[in-house]
Parts: C-alpha cells; structure tokens; sequence
C-alpha cells in the first residue's frame, strides 16, 4: 500500500508541509510550471533550497505582485525586540491606528498571511484601507482556478475548517469570518498546492505523527494570545498534539486543517519500505531543525495500532446500550458490540467493548462514560490486520448495485449491498436469495 508518514514533531505549518510534499515529486519543474498557471493573478511560487541545522531541504516562497510576504514579515520584526516572540505576521496591522479601540477580534494565521475579521470589521474599511474576503468569495476563487474538481472541493473543505474554528474562537457566525485580502491571494496558493500534491502523489493512506504545537505566545493586533492559538487548539480537537521547547507557534490553523482534512491516523510511523523523503523548511531558525519531513513508501499490507476499550454493567436496560453503541459507532468507532456476562452476586450482566483508532481514544472514553452507567474502564492496545476495502458499482437489469469488494494477504471476496438485495427483494417481490441467484447468473 502506497503510504506517506508526516512527521510533524516540529510543528506542521501550511508551507512546509506543501515543501515537504514537493520534494517528493519525479518532476518538480513541471509541477511549478502547473502551479504559476493556477489563475491566481500576481502570484508565483518560487520554491528555495534551505538548510536547517545542517540539513538541506526546501522553502517555498509565495510571491504577490513580485513580493514576498516572508521577507516583509521578517523585515518588520527586526523593529520588536528580539527577547519578545512575535506573530509572524504582526506586519499585516501597521495599518491599523493602535491608540483607537476596536470592538471584535483579530486573529491571524502566521504562515500563510491570513487576517481574520469579524463582520464588523467592514464599518472601518474608510478608515484602514482594508479590503476583506468571504468564505463565499475565497471559494469563487477557488472555482476559478485551473485544477481538477477534487482540488477545488477538497481546498474548500479546508478553509471551511478554517473558517469554523475562527468562528468558535470569536464568538461569531461563519458567515461573519471575512479573511484579509493582503492574505487572501497567497493563501488560497497555499491550501491548493498542498491539495494539488497530494493529488500528484495519490498516496493510499496518510499518517502523522502527534502535533508539536510549539509553546509560549504570540502577538496579535488586540493583546497575546497562548500557543497553540485559539483556532488552531479547536481544529486540533481529536488529534493527538503537545507542547514543545521552542517558544513559537509552530503549528499554524491552515497547517492544522489540512491535517484535519488528509490524514487518516496519528501515531508512531508504520513498517513501509520508504522510496522518498522530503523537508520542508520553515523560515524561523530554532536550535532543532525547523522543518516537516514526509516520506513516500510502501508498507506490506494495511495494519494499525488500535485500542480496544471496555467495560461491565448490569443496571441499563437494552435500548439505552443500543443508543450507547449507536453513538459511539456514529462518533467514529470501528467497532461496537456487547457480549452478555456473569457478574459478581450471580447477576447477569453486559461487556461492552469499544474498538477504535488510537487518535479517537479520548473521545470514546468520553462517550462510555458518558452513555453508560460504568464506573471504571480497560484498555488494550493491539495491532490490527484488515484488508484493503472498496466500493464498486455494477449495472445490473435491476439497476445499479453496490459490491463490497475486500482484498489483501492473497484474498479477495466480494459482497452485494445488503439494502440493494434488500431493495430488489422488495421491487421484484421475491426473496433475497432469489436476487442474489439472478445476479450471480449474469
């Protein structure tokens, strides 16, 4: 199976991990040749050997209208004093009058020069010279670039998460969320060519490691605000994350969205037979290597560390463990199931077991404690074996069926759609068994 690990323990910014992913390309210069042709007007992507604490990787450079938002940024914090641990792009509000009080929030996204407003914001256009962007007007923009479909949904997907999490860090409705447009251009480039990669690689699964978020503050228009920020603590909900040494943000909400959106599991990296490996380098220098590092291989067949949570209870009735396991399944568990058991005092009784992903542990433990009557719960971390599984579609005289389709250590087996038969069965007035012996004639 064709696998990319990200290894994110010094953070996961939106820039490096779009390096990272480029370093793993067969044809770079083709690729950035696709990317200047986006339709993104003003904007080039440049990228740029670097090295970091002795290791050679890549940056890549956004460039508006021949400008680099990086160099501007760093060029602006050499007016801080240097004992302070600024945003990183604390440049975007010299426009903005400090000695007048604003009533909303200010957030910004520091790699990818995102300047959030609330809706207010628009009563001070006059008065800041600024312009600002929708969600509604980044995905017209989006709809007009030269990518495929899934590029464009998948890129809107990840502001959506974006735009969600500002919305719960402010208080306000997403429809209220507008992003600065000094940002907007250069990071609409920065979310598709991360989705334009992946779509390039078309690894078969993603993991990463937890997130190293950085720690201490950031400066932002309104006051200091805690690492990780507000927005990127929200998107980060249900995947594993801590805070580091280096006193900076390390982990970005356009970085934390696009992990959000990709990866399939977090955790230690798995067995693979690695082809590639490719660093992407952030611009901040930190003793440790400030640098996302992906790598492109092949691991033998699909196995993952899972945990198996379970419990006891003898004083619930059947349809509120039914409504439990509904919920735990609904919230992300493999798998859910009951086995009935003798209790202490002879008293029949339920074993309840959980079985899901190591990144959704927090979560289940939350639930079972919170749907059932257990005072206490067990864990067992084992590996588990699964085939590779699919859904094809075939045309039959009865319409279109769905076929599960499971193959992997030399198997294969296929299974109709259990509601198709169901819905035939019905049509045709005729049993189950009949459908499947009509379709297996064909």
């Amino acid at each position: 199976m064709k696998t990319l690990y990200l290894d994110c323990s010094m953070g996961a910014a939106g820039d490096m991990l779009q390096a990272a992913l480029y370093e793993l390309l067969d044809d770079k210069e083709a690729f950035i040749e696709k990317v200047n042709a986006l339709g993104l007007e003003g904007v080039t992507v440049k990228p740029i050997p670097m090295t970091k604490c002795g290791i050679l990787g890549t940056h890549m450079d956004v460039l508006v209208n021949g400008e680099s938002e990086g160099e501007m940024q760093e060029a602006h914090e050499h007016h801080h004093d240097h004992d302070e641990h600024h945003h990183d792009h604390d440049h975007e509000h010299e426009e903005h009058n400090h000695d007048h009080h604003h009533d909303h929030e200010h957030s910004y996204d520091d790699h990818n020069h995102e300047h959030i407003h609330s809706h207010d914001d628009h009563d001070h256009h006059h008065e800041h010279h600024h312009h600002h962007a929708s969600m509604k007007d980044i995905e017209n923009i989006i709809d007009g670039l030269k990518v495929s479909e899934t590029v464009k949904a998948n890129a809107k997907k990840v502001y959506a998460l974006i735009a969600e999490a500002e919305s719960h860090a402010h208080g306000v409705d997403v429809s209220e969320i507008h992003f600065h447009e000094v940002g907007t251009l250069d990071a609409i480039a920065d979310v598709t060519i991360n989705c334009m990669l992946l779509e390039e690689l078309k690894p078969e699964r993603i993991v990463a490691s937890p997130v190293n978020v950085g720690s201490g503050h950031v400066h932002c228009a309104h006051g200091i605000l805690p690492v990780p920020a507000p927005a990127t603590a929200y998107i980060l909900r249900d995947i594993p994350m801590y805070l580091g040494h280096i006193k900076s943000e390390l982990c970005t909400p356009t970085g934390a969205a696009l992990l959000k959106k990709f990866v399939d599991s977090f955790g230690e990296m798995p067995v693979m037979t690695v082809g590639k490996i490719g660093y992407g380098m952030g611009r901040k220098d930190f003793e440790q290597a400030n640098c996302v590092r992906a790598f492109l291989g092949d691991t033998k067949e699909d196995s993952e560390m899972i945990v198996e949570l379970s419990c006891n209870v003898d004083d619930m009735t059947p349809e509120k463990i039914g409504f439990a396991t509904e919920e735990f399944l609904k919230s992300g568990a493999l798998e859910a199931y009951t086995i009935p058991v003798g209790m202490k005092k002879s008293r029949p009784g339920i074993l309840l077991s959980v079985i899901c992903r190591e990144d959704k542990k927090d979560t289940m433990v939350e639930l079972i404690f919170k749907h059932t009557t257990t005072l206490g719960i067990r864990e067992n971390v084992s590996r588990r074996y699964a085939l590779k599984r699919e859904i094809i579609t075939k045309d039959t005289k009865f319409g279109n069926i769905r076929i599960k389709r499971s193959e992997g250590y030399g198997v294969t087996r296929e299974k109709i759609e259990y509601e198709d038969l169901a819905r035939i069965a019905r049509e045709e007035n005729i049993s189950i068994e009949e459908v499947e012996s009509l379709l297996a004639d064909k």
